[in-house]
């Protein structure tokens, strides 16, 4: 049994307030006996003023936000899925990418979000990721102290191909971090985690942003925890930040795996093209 621990935020616009929540939560998820701290996407910095914001955006050897993790992690001996942050990329993009801290403060593992989002809403609200990111082009894994972790983003949720592969690779644990808008959420959020976690046999931890931030945008939270059967073992809500914590059996996995061995039945679907 294994303590996760899961960060809610309300990430801003300036690097330093944020780096100073993520190291105070690193303290308290480690004084609580937590294994793992989950943190939500763009925990460094969350500001839709992409000029404004771009004096912020480095490259990852030089992103303060990312050696205060490391740095943190490493005192309080406190493995870190860092949610995501922007980083400077290739061919003048930036990479949306997520990051496994160890507890020794290294980088156990990367992942850059595949599936940018790039939608209007019926709301009004209009978004064009891939006008500054790049989309990554492989699934990530790391060994962690709950298990084998896949990795994802967001938007990445609506694309079931990439969890089937993490199902392939027997993952226990898949990170689906998110600052996903009101309107989505309502509508979509937790029936797609709850099948994430289901189709994949593995538990789901979500940590989200919430609220309304500096730059306006608001998100809906409901940070996440789910195990393999699709059951809810933590939400934080849609009202404020925090820190929340559940617990990752194995027992649980082993338990679900052998009642409905789906990854065990699963076959290649032939090309069937129209006649």
């Amino acid at each position: 049994m294994s303590k996760v621990a899961v960060l809610q935020m309300t990430t801003g616009i300036d690097p330093a307030e944020n780096a100073c929540a993520l190291v105070d939560a690193i303290e308290h998820a480690a004084s609580e006996g937590a294994a793992m701290l989950f943190t939500p996407e763009m925990s460094g910095l969350l500001d839709r003023n992409r000029k404004r914001g771009a004096a912020h955006i480095v490259d990852e050897a030089e992103n303060p936000v990312l050696a205060a993790v490391r740095e943190a992690a490493a005192r309080a001996g406190l493995w870190v899925a860092i949610g995501s942050l922007a980083v400077k990329g290739e061919g003048g993009l930036y990479a949306n990418r997520a990051f496994v801290i160890d507890g020794k403060g290294g980088i156990a593992a990367r992942y850059d979000k595949i599936h940018m989002f790039d939608v209007d809403l019926a709301s009004g609200e209009s978004w064009r990721e891939s006008n500054a990111y790049a989309p990554g082009e492989a699934i990530a894994t790391a060994q962690t102290p709950v298990g084998k972790l896949g990795l994802s983003i967001c938007y990445d949720i609506r694309f079931p191909a990439l969890f089937e592969a993490l199902g392939r690779a027997r993952v226990d644990v898949i990170a689906i971090p998110a600052a996903f808008t009101v309107p989505t959420g309502k509508a979509h959020w937790h029936v797609l985690q709850r099948a994430r976690a289901i189709e994949a046999s593995a538990f789901v931890v979500s940590a989200a942003q919430v609220g309304t931030h500096e730059d306006g945008r608001a998100t809906y939270g409901h940070s996440l925890v789910i195990d393999p059967w699709g059951e809810v073992l933590l939400d934080m809500g849609g009202e404020a930040p925090g820190l929340g914590f559940a617990e990752i059996d194995p027992a649980r996995l082993a338990e679900v795996r052998a009642q409905l061995p789906s990854l065990a039945n699963r076959r290649e679907i032939p090309n069937l093209a129209a006649s």
